[in-house]
């Protein structure tokens, strides 16, 4: 079976260093391979998050603040990484099933999705994101 995590990656973003502190910017389609649709952040996390597949979005993660774990699942490969440089993202395609977990306190989580939001595109549980990748072969 061929997916796409052969392309999960982490990415450096550009960032420039001063005595003032860190300026680090995130240009679309030149520092990421993906045009940006959307922009959300997740903070004050309680619980994990992720848990989902996305049909036709592909997004960067990026630890705006803290630190927290991502696993990536094709149907048969698990990738873990864990998230604590907000100077990196973490690059994943379409069609993988993500959780994100082991948030520390205070963390953020900004994701970068080159798609508009639409719950139908997306498989909510790891049952059924099985059921759609086994279909598809």
């Amino acid at each position: 079976m061929k997916t796409g995590i052969e392309q999960v990656r982490l990415i450096d973003l550009p960032s420039n260093c001063d005595e003032r502190g860190i300026l680090t910017s995130v240009e679309a389609s030149l520092d990421i391979p993906l045009d940006i649709l959307r922009i959300f952040y997740m903070h004050h996390v309680v619980k994990d998050r992720g848990g989902h597949a996305h049909m036709d979005t592909d997004q960067v993660v990026i630890p705006a603040y803290g630190s927290f774990e991502v696993t990536v699942f094709d149907g048969e490969r698990t990738l873990t990484f864990h998230m604590d440089e907000a100077t990196k993202g973490l690059y994943i395609p379409r069609l993988l099933f993500i959780e994100l977990y082991d948030f520390s306190p205070g963390a953020v989580c900004l994701v970068l999705a080159n798609t508009h939001y639409d719950i139908k595109k997306s498989l909510r549980n790891k049952n059924d994101y099985l059921n759609h990748i086994n279909t598809k072969q």
